[in-house]
This record gives structure tokens, sequence and C-alpha cells, in this order.
């Protein structure tokens, strides 16, 4: 006696399902292409973008009109919010002597004076410095007289690869005009977010005590 297997059950009908769904080739082909799309084009807020919205949405960055005095020199200018007073200084004003080390405030590489103290500049945000006045090492020298601080880093030989230098020096600068040059020690430590890596430090706490006397 033979018995008739049943043949292939058809898919359902009726379910929700088509008999037309993509087969798992056309899926995986398809999410390819749209996520090779997504990286080409960029996706911001769920939205695929194409390149000149990808343009358009790097041009709607948020941006802010500052003026601030830099060295005795009123200058204005429009830059992302996001700009810190390092790379205003920079990239925009081309005064280079104020170094990025660290980019993080711990070095000390960067630090300038607004109006009249002594901050990383690294961490600063331009937009916030509306009307203040920025002395960078560029703009310490009257003329072609040097600043006492910086006649006496080259008088003690304070410096080796000169990185650093412009920083030590506005801070230095800051240290004598805050009156905490008393010590060596006291010198040290309010110059202690300085660091040399080529290890002047008793030569820089000399040119600092020095220069401090002559006031």
């Amino acid at each position: 006696m033979s018995v008739e297997l049943p043949g292939p059950v058809p898919p359902p009908t009726g379910s929700g399902e088509s008999s037309s769904a993509p087969s798992r080739r056309t899926f995986i082909a398809t999410s390819t292409a749209v996520g090779g799309a997504a990286v080409a084009g960029g996706v911001i807020g769920g939205t695929l973008l194409t390149a000149p919205e990808e343009a358009t949405a790097a041009e709607a960055l948020p941006s802010s009109r500052v003026s601030l005095t830099v060295n005795g020199t009123r200058r204005t200018v429009t830059v992302d919010n996001r700009t810190s007073l390092l790379d205003l200084l920079r990239e925009h004003f081309e005064l280079t002597g104020s170094k990025k080390g660290c980019n993080a405030g711990a070095c000390g590489a960067c630090t300038v004076l607004v109006d009249g103290r002594r901050v990383n500049s690294c961490l600063t945000l331009a937009v916030r410095l509306e009307d203040a006045e920025v002395t960078t090492i560029e703009g310490l020298a009257d003329g072609d007289e040097l600043h006492p601080l910086q006649q006496a880093f080259i008088d003690e030989d304070a410096f080796q690869c000169g990185y650093c230098t412009p920083g030590q020096i506005l801070s230095g600068v800051g240290c004598i005009q805050e009156g905490h040059t008393d010590s060596p020690e006291e010198i040290r430590e309010w110059m202690s977010g300085n660091v040399c890596r080529c290890g002047c430090y008793v030569k820089i706490v000399r040119a600092v005590e020095q220069t401090a006397a002559r006031k």
C-alpha cells in the first residue's frame, strides 16, 4: 500500500505577509547600499543628507561676532561658538607665539593674559571675551625693547627647546603682578601650572625672582 506524501505547503494568504517579500539577498544588498549612502552623505537627526545638504548643515553651525583688544589692537571677528581663544589667536590672527601643548589646560604652554589675569587660552572660549584685553608673547616687548622678564630669561638661559617659554613668560608676568614672588618656593608654587619638559625650572624661577626684585 503506497502513501502519497504531501507537496510543498504554499505561503499562507491573508496573514499580512506578501508572497513577494524581498529575499535575504535583496535585503542585504539594499542595506549595504543605504549604509554606504549614509557614510557618503552623512546622517543628522536620523535624516540622510546628500553632499549639498551636508555642506549647508556645516555652514549652519552656531557662530558669534566678538570684539576684543589683542596686544593693543582692536579686533572683530565672527567665529564658531566652540572656538577657543588659543585657536582664535593662532588660526585667525596668526599669533602663533602661544603654543598648543596638551590642549587640556594641564601644561600651561598656551598661557596668555586676559585683562591682566593668567588664563589657559586652550580652555577659554573666544566668544566669552567681548571687550576683553588680551596680551600674548608678541605684545610684551615695547618695540625693540624686550620686557624685563623676556630679557631675564635670556640672561639666565631659562629655556632649552623654547616650546613652553612663551607660556612660562606670560605666567611669570602674571605671577609678578599678583605679588606671588616673596620666595623661590612661592614662585614655584604659583608657576606650577606651567610644565617645562626640558627641566629648566631652577633658571625659570631665578628669572622671575630677579625681575620681581627690580620692580
